[in-house]
């Protein structure tokens, strides 16, 4: 049996690995008792003997059975991992083994459990299409301590039926107490903590807290935070040591560093931006071009496993919504000390690269620097001054005008170097929500998007290719930013699908990685373009952070990291610490390992679909919002999607989208027709498909579900 280890006086004799271990030699269940006797321990072990199980079964790795023994889990054909409910209502256990299956778990089998807990499935024989049926038999962790419902009727002298906001929860709620000072009412939004299952589909909670009136903006962007677990305060300890920071950056500080402050820097943001993370500034060469990337050196003020940059590596990133900023870092360092404010020194690690002609790399070096930036500029700016060449606006940046002509003129040769090599630019376009002084949705616009915009993304593509392909070749850990090539079965389905398009004729036939450029540049400019962006994008892998070396196949780039936003991303961070690692910059002789760059790399996705997620959801509701002031209006819009029960449409008027369903057209009866995506009439012969032109009207809007239904106006397709 497990021999006892060797321990200091007053360590306790064996490890929860023993315990694993024991558990693979008996290879049956274990009691209380036989710990002791197997492993040859004593009683007075007992308070850690069972710290050790309730630890291991807290993980997962063991289960309690009926009669008070111990199994080890996966000897019991059971799988920890998480649960996640689809609308429809089934759900997946998606297994922590990530070699495993997803198994499917019918709302019967749920037990307990609700989406997103922790949970132990126990496999049962047979599949349900191509994965294993299971039921949940323990709950391991809450995916939530509260729940945000809203409040459908009251019940009794002080309880109140309500229904959760997320719509994965399938169940009611008995809410009860006397949090607030006054009642709520009907479509009232509150916070509730749930405490007891009174019978099927039913719970008792608590009122914790009323959010407000659902029909408020304000209280929307609330309510998507709270379910999508967006952090919305720093702790004490993290404010404290953000305050003790200095307020500008001190002489000390320049020692060992190139002073650039000479240079015209500029920065180059959106309009409401408040954190400036890089700078660029581009010269002429006699053959060439010299670029100036200067990013924020955060990394000099966050020591690794400090408080900041522990609560950066939990937070993962900078979450951003319509009305509000939920930052990685405290305003003090991302909106003022690491911020390359205008006019004010500020410490910077730089990637200068040299450019040729045509776009070419030549060589690069990399160094921490001393910048201050000349101006700080906006797109719309640098469009009216480069390219609509307004007066007033070139007069306004003289200084720096002449800089800016040159970097638009490397610009371009990098982007159409760029292009040459096959890399894909999605032209999808994204919402602008104006709101009033109330917080309420007034306009919805759709982004006007320019090469002012274009012009720092490629700088900033071209510096992280060159601090990737240097860290690479310098065999430093570092996480890179990788993107697959789609799969072959979803592009035989993208291109079926584009080819029953009204540009179907055009594009080309082989479903090859290659010919998505040419797909795109054929729909530029078109009414297709929407749509065949739209499906395009939806073909692509997800793109993800990796300490293995891949490619990115969107920017068909074959090396490429995120070093260019560290006051937002932490990936960004890690990149930043490996090149000072790389350059042996005094006090980063030691930096994390690829084990622990792996770990957190895998943290760094999961939240990055969190922020993803929950950016989406704001979008629909503030969406869904705005609309309800436009029910009975008419508008124009191009079919987006088809199903066996309607089709979506995407807007022109407004950026929203919305669905026409079959229940609503009376004329005929309509079959959905898969092998070509489109709604066929049985009797007139009438269609409905992709890219389709059609007139519908805004019959009605339902915030709860997020859901704006059409109706097709009476002449429904347009000439």
């Amino acid at each position: 049996m497990v021999k006892k280890k060797k321990q200091k006086s007053g360590e306790c004799p064996i490890s929860p690995k023993d315990i694993i271990e024991l558990f693979r030699e008996v290879k049956r269940p274990v009691k209380m008792n036989d710990f002791y006797r197997f492993m040859h321990l004593s009683k007075r072990w007992r308070r850690d003997l069972e710290a050790m199980i309730e630890f291991l079964e807290k993980d997962g790795k063991i289960i309690r059975l009926r009669g008070g023994a111990w199994g080890l889990t996966k000897d019991l054909h059971m799988i920890t991992g998480k649960l996640q409910v689809q609308r429809s209502g089934v759900g997946f256990v998606l297994p922590d083994d990530k070699r495993r299956a997803d198994i499917f778990v019918a709302p019967s089998s749920f037990g307990n459990a609700m989406h997103g807990d922790t949970v132990v499935v126990t496999l049962l024989p047979g599949n349900r299409g191509k994965n294993q049926e299971g039921r949940i038999v323990r709950i391991l962790e809450r995916a939530r301590d509260t729940i945000t419902c809203r409040v459908i009727k009251k019940m009794g002298k002080s309880g109140f039926i309500c229904r959760p906001t997320e719509s994965r929860l399938n169940f009611s709620i008995l809410a009860t107490g006397d949090a607030l000072e006054r009642r709520p009412k009907k479509n009232e939004l509150l916070v509730v903590e749930p405490h007891e299952q009174v019978e099927s589909g039913l719970w008792a909670a608590t009122i914790l807290e009323s959010l407000g009136d659902e029909e408020d903006g304000n209280v929307q962007e609330r309510l998507v935070k709270l379910n999508h677990d967006i952090p919305t305060s720093f702790p004490d300890a993290v404010l404290n040591a953000a305050k003790d920071l200095p307020g500008v950056p001190s002489e000390e500080d320049f020692v060992d560093r190139i002073d650039l402050r000479n240079l015209d820097f500029v920065t180059i943001d959106g309009e409401t931006a408040r954190d400036f993370d890089d700078a660029v500034y581009v010269e002429e060469q006699r053959d060439g071009f010299r670029l100036w990337v200067a990013i924020a050196d955060v990394s000099h003020y966050v020591p690794e496993h400090s408080v900041l940059d522990e609560e950066a590596v939990e937070r993962a990133n900078s979450y951003y919504f319509p009305q509000s900023v939920e930052p990685m870092f405290p305003v003090a360092l991302s909106n003022g000390l690491c911020s390359l404010n205008p006019r004010v020194p500020r410490l910077a690690m730089v990637a200068e690269t040299y450019f040729f002609a045509d776009g070419s790399y030549g060589k690069s070096k990399f160094y921490p620097a001393v910048i201050q930036s000349k101006a700080r500029l906006t797109y719309d700016q640098v469009k009216r001054a480069l390219l609509d060449k307004d007066e007033k606006e070139r007069a306004v940046i003289s200084p720096v005008l002449p800089m800016l002509e040159r970097a638009e003129e490397l610009a371009r040769a990098l982007k159409q170097k760029r292009n040459d090599r096959g890399s894909l630019d999605f032209d999808v376009p994204e919402a602008a929500v104006t709101f009033d002084v109330a917080g309420d949705p007034i306009a919805i616009d759709r982004k006007t998007r320019h090469f002012g915009h274009m012009m720092i993304e490629e700088f900033m593509i071209a510096a992280n290719e060159a601090v990737a392909r240097f860290l690479t070749e310098a065999e430093v850990p570092f996480l890179y930013r990788i993107h697959p090539a789609p799969e072959m079965d979803k592009l035989n389905a993208l291109f079926k699908m584009l080819h029953r398009t009204d540009l179907g004729e055009a594009f080309p036939n082989e479903p090859t990685p290659e010919n998505l450029q040419r797909v795109l540049k054929i729909a530029a400019g078109t009414e297709q373009e929407f749509v065949v962006n739209r499906l395009t994008l939806r073909t692509m892998m997800q793109a993800q952070y990796t300490p293995t070396y891949q490619t990115h196949f969107g920017l068909a780039s074959e090396c490429y990291c995120h070093f260019t936003s560290p006051i937002r991303r932490y990936a960004d961070l890690i990149v930043h610490r490996a090149l000072k690692h790389a350059l042996r910059v005094k006090g980063y002789e030691n930096i994390r390992g690829i084990d622990k760059i792996q770990t957190i790399g895998e943290h760094l996705n999961k939240r990055e679909r969190v922020a993803m997620e929950a950016e989406r959801e704001i979008l629909k509701r503030v969406t869904a919002l705005y609309m309800l002031s436009q029910v009975g209006a008419e508008f124009t819009g191009v079919i987006s999607g088809v199903a066996e029960f309607g089709f979506w449409v995407e807007l022109e008027e407004v950026m929203a989208e919305g669905m026409v369903r079959l229940s609503g057209i009376d004329d005929d009866y309509y079959v959905y027709v898969s092998e070509r995506n489109e709604l066929l009439g049985e009797r007139t012969a009438r269609r409905f498909a992709l890219g389709q032109v059609v007139k519908v009207w805004l019959y009605e809007v339902n915030v709860a579900r997020m859901e704006i239904n059409l109706k097709l106006r009476e002449e429904d397709v347009a000439d």
